[in-house]
């Protein structure tokens, strides 16, 4: 399982906004998705590694 921030449209932005507002809080809006991550040789898992670097940030392979 693979989970990502949510997009919102306007209407559940302005709920998930409301609700901030009346809790005091600040809220995260996740989907989550069933996927199955893909198997890496060492070469792969390498060139990912670098880029990952480069970015500042996690890359996840995943079976189309």
């Amino acid at each position: 399982m693979l989970c990502c921030y949510a997009g919102l449209d306007k209407e559940k932005l302005d709920e998930l906004q409301k609700l901030e507002k009346k809790l005091g809080k600040t809220l995260l809006a996740f989907q989550c998705h069933d996927t199955k991550m893909e198997k890496l040789n060492q070469t792969e898992m390498s060139e990912i590694q670098e880029l990952e670097k480069r970015l500042g940030f996690q890359l996840v392979a995943v079976q189309k």
